[in-house]
């Protein structure tokens, strides 16, 4: 079942660049007949000028090949994406094989964007362009992170106390590098988002500490925030105070929980 689905995600990925140049010819000869409007991303045919017989360039130079390059590697990351999270969500694939692959496409996406600024407003604006519908994956590049670090696996749960007692170490201290990072004022999304990951890592590890607690709401907020900057973009002054607010109070909270309900717990 698992060597199927891994066929069925590099059949996805090979065919999906094809299938989106196809879709974005059809798209804009078909703005041509009916007066729509194009894709902002799509080569321009005027009715005019238009020849039935001729082979349909989409590009006349390198640098418009490499774009559209670039947005159908962007297209079919989507679709992977998509294929990967409903796999896991389906079981058909482990924890320990979905996190490597999920992390490294959203450190593509993330690539891909990048090269693609000056052509992609934002993701949703190029899924509505080429009607690509694919909810999982867009939220899974939006939080940034495999659904692995975001909610707690079955794994988590087995671990004995000893280990219990070395996540909660590890808790506290990223909750403490994380509010020391930001009181400094490094303030770089490149900086702070590896501290939020670790976090968020760290207690999903903590057993007993539910799908909703207060702190993981808090560090999945602020990840989607960070996925919506550049690496080099920095948060503002009053979002930093907001962030050390809450995170603070999340880690005082923990502190509380400790000493209450993880007592009874292990009880």
């Amino acid at each position: 079942m698992v060597h199927n689905q891994v066929r069925l995600w590099f059949s996805a990925a090979t065919i999906a660049p094809f299938l989106f140049l196809v879709l974005v010819l059809t798209l804009s000869m078909a703005s041509v007949n009916t007066n729509d409007v194009p894709p902002q991303y799509a080569p321009e045919f005027s009715k005019q000028n238009i020849n039935l017989d001729e082979e349909v360039r989409l590009f006349t130079n390198n640098k418009e090949r490499e774009k559209y390059d670039n947005m159908a590697d962007l297209y079919s990351i989507i679709v992977l994406m998509e294929h990967l999270e409903k796999a896991f969500i389906r079981d058909s694939i482990t924890a320990d094989e979905y996190t490597p692959q999920c992390a490294n496409l959203i450190a593509k996406y993330k690539t891909t964007m990048n090269f693609l600024a000056d052509s992609v407003v934002n993701l949703d604006s190029f899924m509505n362009d080429y009607k690509l519908s694919c909810p999982a994956a867009v939220n899974r590049f939006k939080i940034g992170v495999p659904a692995t670090y975001e909610h707690a696996v079955e794994e988590s749960a087995k671990n004995n106390r000893g280990k219990a007692t070395l996540y909660v170490a590890e808790t506290v201290s990223h909750f403490i590098t994380l509010l020391d990072t930001l009181r400094v004022n490094r303030l770089a999304v490149d900086d702070i988002h590896p501290l939020l990951e670790d976090l968020i890592k760290a207690l999903n590890s903590v057993p007993g500490l539910s799908p909703d607690y207060e702190a993981k709401a808090v560090v999945r907020k602020w990840l989607i925030v960070l996925n919506g900057l550049k690496a080099s973009d920095e948060i503002t002054p009053d979002q930093a105070r907001q962030m050390v607010f809450e995170i603070e109070r999340s880690h005082n909270n923990f502190y509380r929980w400790l000493s209450g309900d993880h007592q009874e717990t292990e009880e």
